[in-house]
């Protein structure tokens, strides 16, 4: 765990705009596509800015992040409260958090076993969700 003071954030329009955008959107979205709706929307946040400010509230824990298949970073509001991982479909992007208590266990003892403190780790299980996979099987 890191015992480092958390960094208070100044409160500005960007990062109120960026917040309220992400409140209205439901699965993982690229600090590009969020740029683009912000500017459709009439709301002028430079991509550097909208990079700085999604990368600090990942820091802070306010949003989740992953990788998606091109090792681009996704951000999406958090709603679980606790560690998780996420399912995540290859064809529409949807997402489902869960809980791995097994995962958690395994991650444990590897790193006691090498000797490793303070860890952290990262799990995405990437598939088909139930109707990409249905609507593969009516196309095949």
């Amino acid at each position: 765990m890191n015992d480092a003071p958390v960094k208070e954030q100044r409160v500005t329009k960007q990062r109120v705009a960026i917040n309220a955008a992400l409140d209205t959107l439901d699965d993982f979205v690229s600090t590009q596509v969020l740029h683009r709706l912000l500017h459709e929307q009439d709301i002028r946040v430079s991509l550097a800015t909208t990079y700085r400010i999604l990368a600090s509230m990942a820091d802070e824990g306010v949003v989740d992040t992953l990788r998606n298949g091109e090792g681009e970073t996704l951000y999406r509001r958090c709603s679980a409260t606790s560690h998780h991982h996420h399912l995540l479909c290859r064809n529409c992007g949807k997402t489902v958090e869960v809980e791995a208590p097994a995962v958690e266990s395994w991650a444990a003892s590897i790193a006691k076993a090498n000797g490793f403190t303070q860890v952290q780790h990262t799990v995405e299980i990437y598939g088909l969700c139930p109707e990409c996979s249905a609507a593969q099987q009516k196309g095949a």
